[in-house]
């Protein structure tokens, strides 16, 4: 049995303590559930088991999409002024819950406190904004081509969604994969990732509190081994009618494989290789700092952190020492080392950098060798301080593949084009930054970069 570790006295006033001797229960249809099947969940500070996890089973995941289906029949008929009530009240719940909130996250996670409150601040932004939405569900009344006749188009919710999250953004990631369906009068099912199963328990606490009637919303997680079983036993139900996905493109690939073949939509958020472009007339200081945080908040774990950093050769000397500069403000090479998630992270980001170093990149910030230059020398597996390489070329293997870590490439062009022309050579396009006073030019180079969203003189991540 896991040690007891109370992160913070419950903000309700029913609960007390939330007893962390026991494993996380599930919350299937609003109740709490245990199951037959327990797994460790681990502290990326120390690399010790925080605390155990129960697991949900094939048949509890059926259960859970069965419940929602039978409370869609009522769900969908609330007004939206119902809704809007309920999303309201978890807004203010979830400002009152931020410390005992933030304290999972940043406990499961590694979060500091500026990422773990930056979370719980979009969270709470995004459930006052949609709940004035429903509202403002509309439908339309088409021409149509024969005499006498008319049309009316009616926008009706889906049924049960099946919305998957990762843990990196917990709370903003996994509120997302529910929140606009619940409000738009669906019902859902979360999987939240095992990596932080207290946090996800939290929703579905924090809704359950607010008077989310039971079987609207349930949250599961599971052992990693019943990854396969679980999802497949949830896409293939009948009642389950569109799937939301946020994480990694190897797995988005396999979720839409199996959602295809079961004819179901899915709304995919997949991984990234964010370019920043750095013109010769950025603000330089700004322009640093905007990419150092780009780079290694959250140590990178982000989908839009920066990854390669695409400097116009005339201001490269300049911008380097201004950008060293801007990482050691980010993360002080005296202080402790950023924290990954699990040590597979760090591993691979050991590896990009050492492939790189041997086909002759160069290291302009921080050091291949961690131990070699800190003095805080840190021996966690989940630690690995922020790197800043140049001379990155299309033959190492940083130069395609997503660190997802504090690794970022800094790399010289000659133009706008070149700039541009290496942003598009990737296979992900989900954010982006330019860098310029001139408008019209940042303007320009956005709308030839191949990119979800553009960001002109702010940082990747928003």
């Amino acid at each position: 049995m896991a040690k007891s570790v109370t992160l913070r006295t419950r903000m309700d006033g029913v609960n007390g303590k939330v007893d962390t001797s026991q494993p996380v229960p599930l919350y299937i249809a609003g109740q709490e559930t245990t199951s037959e099947t327990t797994f460790d969940v681990v502290s990326p500070f120390t690399g010790e088991k925080l605390w155990q996890s129960y697991g949900v089973s094939p048949q509890q995941a059926t259960q859970a999409v069965e419940k929602a289906q039978q409370a869609f029949k009522t769900w969908r008929k609330t007004k939206p002024a119902t809704r809007r009530s309920i999303l309201l009240k978890a807004a203010d719940i979830f400002e009152a819950r931020r410390d005992e909130l933030a304290g999972y996250m940043k406990a499961e996670t590694g979060a500091l406190d500026m990422f773990a409150g930056f979370n719980l601040t979009g969270t709470i932004e995004n459930f006052r904004d949609v709940a004035g939405r429903p509202a403002n569900i509309l439908g339309s009344i088409p021409q149509t081509q024969a005499d006498g006749t008319g049309a009316f188009v009616f926008k009706e919710p889906y049924g049960v969604i099946y919305g998957i999250a990762p843990w990196n953004a917990p709370y903003l990631l996994g509120t997302r994969a529910f929140l606009y369906a619940i409000a738009a009068g669906n019902t859902a099912v979360l999987k939240g990732s095992e990596l932080c199963p207290r946090t996800f328990w939290a929703m579905g606490d924090v809704l359950k509190q607010a008077g989310l009637p039971d079987g609207v919303l349930s949250v599961i997680y599971h052992r990693p081994e019943d990854a396969v079983a679980v999802s497949n036993t949830i896409i293939e139900h009948p009642s389950v009618l569109k799937i939301n996905f946020t994480g990694s493109t190897a797995v988005g690939s396999i979720i839409a494989s199996k959602a295809g073949k079961e004819l179901k939509p899915v709304l995919m958020e997949l991984g990234g290789k964010a370019s920043a472009i750095v013109c010769e007339d950025a603000n330089l200081e700004r322009a640093a700092m905007q990419c150092a945080l780009g780079s290694f908040l959250h140590a990178g774990q982000i989908c839009m952190s920066t990854e390669r950093i695409l400097v116009n050769r005339k201001i490269l000397p300049q911008f380097t020492e201004a950008l060293n500069a801007a990482a050691a403000q980010v993360y002080s090479p005296e202080g402790d080392a950023p924290v990954l998630v699990a040590p597979p992270g760090v591993q691979k980001n050991q590896h990009l950098r050492s492939d790189a170093v041997q086909k002759g990149a160069k290291v302009a910030f921080g050091s291949v060798d961690d131990d070699n230059t800190t003095k805080t020398k840190e021996t966690s597996a989940h630690r690995l301080r922020p790197i800043i390489i140049s001379d990155v070329k299309k033959e190492m293997e940083i130069y395609y593949a997503e660190s997802f870590g504090p690794s970022v490439s800094l790399i010289a062009v000659d133009s706008d084009k070149d700039a541009i022309a290496i942003a598009n050579d990737t296979e992900y396009g989900l954010s982006g930054a330019v860098f310029t006073e001139n408008l019209g030019r940042g303007l320009k180079i956005a709308k030839e970069v191949e990119s979800g969203a553009v960001h002109i003189n702010s940082m990747t991540v928003q």
